[in-house]
């Protein structure tokens, strides 16, 4: 699955998912745009993709913020020429039940995890309809679609980016370009190692294999649907979950 030529910016990519999918995307050939918040992350990231021979450049971004979203897509097309690969990766929570959550909660997450995602692919959609070839991969959740107490902000986030991949997978079909989502299970994350012991022993009783997701689980569905090889999937939500959902 070479990807050699082609070039990718991954949001959130300075941790967990986001950096697993950078560096695989790295290995597999594609140059490597890397935007987060974290600087200090990013740099590390740089440094390990530049020491085994990538290309990348790194890119400060909160996606919350949609001038940052504008501005940091210009330089990264201003230096790369192109975006050919857009993972939207980047997400937050802010747990609480329902009749407990405040407003601001409910926006913020919304805001980080869907908006976000619409805006990048505002952002890159012109080029490649221009070069009629592009592959965007939104990562969504199990919790999106099986929905999770405590979580109605994000899990309508992530069910939301179901229905914004399946939407741009029609709009732009006939140009060549793809639009897929990853749904990842439970998996070891910074955002889920502050998960109670007792939630993630009940979790894992959940999982037909037995074992919690990695980064890196995730990162090899991504380049897989970012390939030439998934050219005929578009509109799909790949579930990576170790069998935690079926049906």
């Amino acid at each position: 699955m070479s990807l050699t030529g082609r070039v990718a910016l991954v949001t959130g990519a300075s941790q967990g998912i986001g950096r697993a999918c950078a560096l695989k995307l790295s290995q597999s050939g594609a140059t490597v745009a890397v935007a987060a918040r974290n600087q200090e992350k990013l740099n590390e990231l740089i440094r390990e993709i530049s020491g085994a021979g990538g290309q990348a450049a790194s890119f400060p971004l909160d996606v919350a913020l949609e001038d940052q979203i504008k501005s940091t897509f210009k330089a990264a097309i201003g230096q790369f020429g192109k975006i050919d690969i857009l993972v939207n990766n980047a997400g937050i929570t802010r747990d609480q039940l329902v009749m407990r959550m405040k407003r601001a909660d409910w926006d913020s997450v919304l805001n980080t995890n869907l908006t976000s995602a619409y805006l990048c692919i505002q952002q890159v959609i012109g080029s490649m309809l221009k070069q009629r070839w592009g592959r965007i991969v939104n990562i969504t959740s199990i919790f999106g679609q099986m929905g999770q107490a405590g979580q109605a902000n994000y899990a309508s986030s992530k069910a939301g980016l179901i229905g914004l991949t399946m939407a741009i997978a029609r709009e732009v079909a006939s140009r060549g370009i793809t639009c897929n989502a990853v749904a990842p299970g439970f998996v070891d994350t910074a955002m889920t190692a502050g998960l109670g012991e007792d939630f993630k022993q009940n979790a894992l009783k959940m999982i037909p294999l037995g074992r919690t997701g990695t980064p890196e689980d995730i990162a090899n569905a991504v380049v897989f649907l970012a390939s030439e090889e998934a050219s005929y999937i578009t509109g799909h939500v790949l579930n990576v979950n170790g069998g935690m959902l079926m049906g």
